[in-house]
């Protein structure tokens, strides 16, 4: 039960649209624009710097928030905490990348699934954000840095989940690692499209002209 109540309540607060909301405040829905997601990587191409911060740090906080919750009110099963987080931080990713009440049409999950990486470990933060500013700063590809982070992310709790970190018992590493593959696996096929555009070199890249609406006051 506790799981599904875990899920259910990241789904909810995957559904605070932080760009489409931003959009929508500055008049424009900005799944009009640019790729047509409502993510971070978007509403730096389509809005600026400004807008592509603010984006990233309301959908960062939406899951590091009550990933951070269920520490608290979890705290009496230690064996299971990072287990519970992994679901809210599931449903955080599948409320954002499909929220019923624009169409199931949201964003690619990247800026949530920074707040797993933040809740699970800060040397698995730290080693994320290396890998991405090092490869987005090299290759100017943001889905590139995005996808090698969430690989990042797998392995390291396969390896951890094996080590026997955070607590984790026998009976609930293969559980730890099965939401990780999913949480993996949903950035892949977000960014499927990116993937073919990366194979072909014809991604997009950091600061390229894109098609743009105008830039919030």
């Amino acid at each position: 039960m506790e799981r599904i109540i875990c899920l259910a309540a990241g789904y909810l607060c995957g559904l605070f649209q932080t760009g489409y909301i931003y959009g929508r405040l500055h008049g424009i829905d900005i799944r009009k624009y640019g790729s047509g997601n409502s993510g971070s990587t978007n509403a730096l191409r389509v809005m600026g710097k400004k807008a592509g911060l603010f984006v990233f740090l309301g959908d960062f906080l939406k899951t590091a928030i009550p990933c951070f919750l269920v520490r608290l009110l979890f705290k009496d099963q230690p064996e299971l905490i990072y287990v519970y987080m992994l679901y809210t931080g599931l449903g955080v990713v599948l409320g954002h990348n499909f929220p019923f009440y624009l169409g199931f049409q949201g964003g690619k999950g990247i800026a949530a699934t920074a707040g797993i990486i933040f809740s699970v470990d800060w040397r698995l933060t730290a080693i994320c954000l290396a890998c991405f500013i090092l490869i987005v700063a090299v290759t100017r590809y943001v889905s590139l840095g995005s996808l090698v982070v969430s690989s990042i992310l797998l392995v390291w709790n396969i390896v951890m989940g094996l080590h026997g970190a955070y607590g984790l018992t026998a009976g609930e590493v293969w559980e730890f690692t099965a939401v990780t593959c999913v949480i993996t696996a949903m950035a892949f096929w977000r960014h499927r499209a990116n993937i073919g555009r990366l194979l072909k070199g014809t991604e997009n890249k950091v600061g390229a002209k894109k098609e743009s609406a105008p830039k919030p006051q």
